[in-house]
């Protein structure tokens, strides 16, 4: 009876304690009234065990088969182990809101500068604020902190930037504060085009904003940038809707990034239909009371107790409003603990494997779409776990044909970039199984050659 205890959430003293409240000694007699030859006096003819992920798998086959998922651009099907779900639903932490209180928010209040310690480190900044709504709004604050610091009114802002982040930077902004110019990307590389922005860079500069991995799934060349950008009393803010590729890419902060803000929710936090996600917002100790949103301290109490605190809180919940850094972000807390979990769980080395798996098997399906005829990598540059793939034929009609087969073969680019109809935005992560790739790849071929 000893993998018994393994399923239940009580210690074998509290259970030996229990069956002697009702006069038992065994937990075998609790099944006295059972016939003995209906008893299993042997064990169970089951297979090997499995591992998390493949258990599920194996049960998910037990129904109709789900769709294969090849679809990114800022949403990214990860695996959650189950301890991050088991952990967030305890009713200490499902239940809490905003700890006002330290007193009798110490757990909350801890986990959170966990969180923000674990920010630091995965973007190579000094200061975490306790979480924003998504990756979207986080940059935008980014966008407006930048403003507040050197009261210039120029964005430069890249297009290769997660669109729906550029869309809302321009609902943020202020018309007639600010002035947004787009830095094109080059069409070969998937990169930023620097040679522009370098030409768009003056002294009434506020703000470079770029993203790494962008949405191409590129990873931008950002070395020498801050120190272009720095000459001209800008600040260099850096976005990024992937933060798994931090696992493998030396963080923003060594390359001299001012603001580094982005999307958490591949870090443990389930699709959902679109949220609630994670805003990640890190910068320089320098720049913090300038910093959105809240941070949470460390401390000591009277009795020389190691203790936490709200250290600073500058949103208009706790401050006049006409003095608050912001007054629309929010403490993402419960979605801000599932990552800390899931990191935690992971630590540096899981990190970095399960980077490097994502970062392999997206290699692999490039490879086996570049093969095809039919198919073209537009842009030379690295790439994470996503990538364009330029089609011949109809995107459309080369995707329908694919959900036919229970296959999201890619994200279309043409709603976004005009001049990329022909593209699509391919990701793969570690949920994508070797087979899966394959068939992606055959069927792409197979598809656009019939249609061609």
């Amino acid at each position: 009876m000893k993998d018994f205890y393994r399923y239940l959430p009580h210690t074998p003293e509290e259970v030996q304690e229990m069956l002697q409240e009702i006069g038992l000694e065994r937990m075998e007699d609790l099944f006295r009234m059972i016939p003995q030859k209906y008893r299993l006096t042997t064990p169970l003819n089951l297979p090997p065990p499995l591992s998390e992920i493949n258990l599920i798998r194996s049960l998910e086959s037990l129904q109709p088969p789900p769709y294969t998922s090849f679809l990114g651009g800022g949403a990214y099907h990860h695996f959650i182990p189950s301890i991050v779900f088991h952990l967030t639903s305890r009713s200490e932490f499902y239940t809490a809101y905003t700890p006002y209180q330290p007193e009798i928010s110490q757990g909350t209040l801890q986990a959170i500068f966990e969180f923000q310690t674990l920010m630091c480190q995965l973007t190579g900044m000094e200061v975490s604020n306790a979480s924003m709504y998504d990756g979207a709004s986080s940059l935008a604050e980014a966008v407006l902190m930048a403003y507040r610091i050197t009261k210039k009114r120029k964005i430069l802002l890249s297009e290769a930037v997660n669109p729906e982040y550029r869309k809302v930077i321009q609902t943020y902004i202020d018309p007639e504060q600010h002035e947004l110019i787009l830095i094109p990307y080059l069409k070969e590389e998937g990169r930023t085009d620097l040679r522009s922005l370098f030409h768009l860079l003056d002294h009434e500069v506020s703000a470079v904003v770029l993203q790494s991995p962008n949405f191409f799934g590129v990873i931008e060349d950002l070395s020498g940038i801050s120190e272009r950008v720095h000459r001209e009393g800008a600040l260099m803010i850096v976005g990024f809707s992937e933060a798994l590729a931090y696992g493998v890419l030396q963080p923003p902060g060594a390359f001299g990034a001012d603001i580094v803000a982005g999307e958490g929710q591949s870090l443990g936090i389930p699709l959902s239909y679109g949220g609630p996600y994670l805003g990640i917002f890190t910068t320089r100790e320098k720049f913090i009371r300038n910093m959105p949103g809240r941070l949470v301290g460390e401390t000591i109490d009277l009795e020389g107790r190691r203790g936490f605190v709200l250290t600073l809180a500058t949103r208009e919940q706790h401050i006049r409003r006409e003095r608050a850094t912001s007054n629309i972000c929010t403490n993402e807390g419960l979605c801000a603990l599932m990552a800390t979990i899931f990191l935690s769980c992971l630590g540096g080395e899981g990190l970095r494997e399960l980077s490097l798996m994502n970062l392999s098997k997206a290699e692999y399906a490039k490879r086996l779409a570049s093969e095809s005829r039919n198919c073209r990598i537009p842009f030379s540059s690295p790439t994470f776990n996503e990538f364009v793939l330029e089609l011949e034929g109809d995107v459309e009609g080369v995707l329908e044909k694919l959900r036919m087969e229970r296959i999201l073969g890619g994200l279309p680019l043409a709603r976004f970039y005009p001049e990329l109809k022909n593209h699509l935005l391919v990701t793969v992560t570690e949920m994508n199984r070797i087979e899966e790739i394959e068939k992606w790849a055959e069927l792409l071929g197979k598809v656009i050659g019939q249609r061609g």
